[in-house]
């Protein structure tokens, strides 16, 4: 976390609501903490992701990581180890299973991720909800290829891949009509890009979708981008969990920006 956003962490603590559920008086976001933050999720597939999780940690291969974006602000050489970038850019096991219940009560309809990495967040997601797509986009080769060789180990069927920049592939996407349950946003973290992504994301969502955006605290810039999608047009209702932060589009809801400790 940039040093800038300690404040924000501070803030979080104090005005987050309990973990649990307990003294929450919006029914939405009752029923959001306690059937889905805290849903349980199978054993089984927290195993198999996990394992492939410790494989790669393990993989002392080293790779050209093609940077799209803004990059990652701990792993700065072009030619890094994959057993770094499974340690500092895959999602941890706590959020991964988060992405799964989320995706398993609001990605049925199919589910859209910008950033694939190695692939551990998609599987989580698909895993969940074996029956719906799962596209996921990266902009590195090297890691793209990676991450499909993840998912035919895992035996996901469900996972579409897409190798290429954000900018080119979206049109594609938007031609074809695609319309995702659920969003996840991990890639590019730079203030001016992920407004971009959001802003398209929102014209492609129903009411019923959801997005989730990655690392929104992470740098003064995504905490800015964070603020600016807060205000955006469309947007209902937003839910900060620190690390993440979830958008929904539901008509008829009362406008709130809720912090949630999870």
């Amino acid at each position: 976390m940039d040093l800038s956003c300690i404040p924000d962490y501070l803030t979080y603590l104090a005005f987050s609501r309990h973990r649990s559920g307990h003294g929450i008086h919006s029914p939405f976001l009752f029923r959001l903490v306690s059937d889905v933050f805290r849903n349980k999720i199978d054993p089984d597939i927290v195993c198999t992701i996990e394992k492939t999780r410790i494989s790669l940690l393990a993989d002392t291969r080293s790779i050209n990581v093609t940077d799209l974006g803004a990059g990652s602000r701990i792993m700065k050489p072009k030619l890094r180890k994959v057993s770094d970038i499974a340690r500092y850019s895959s999602v941890p096991k706590k959020y991964g299973i988060l992405l799964a219940n989320m995706a398993r009560n609001f990605g049925k309809s199919g589910v859209l991720e910008f950033g694939t990495s190695l692939g551990i967040s998609a599987m989580y997601m698909a895993a969940s909800i074996p029956d719906a797509e799962i596209i996921t986009m990266e902009g590195c080769p090297a890691t793209s290829e990676i991450a499909k060789e993840n998912f035919r180990k895992s035996g996901l069927n469900n996972i579409t891949s897409m190798t290429g920049s954000f900018d080119e592939l979206l049109p594609e996407l938007k031609r074809k009509a695609v319309s995702p349950g659920l969003v996840f946003i991990d890639g590019n973290h730079r203030r001016e890009p992920v407004l971009k992504y959001f802003n398209e994301v929102a014209e492609m969502s129903g009411q019923e979708s959801v997005v989730i955006l990655d690392d929104i605290h992470s740098s003064r810039s995504m905490s800015d981008a964070w603020n600016d999608i807060k205000r955006h047009k469309k947007v209902t209702s937003t839910v900060d969990v620190f690390r993440m932060g979830m958008v929904f589009f539901r008509k008829g809801m009362a406008r709130y920006d809720y912090t949630v400790r999870y």
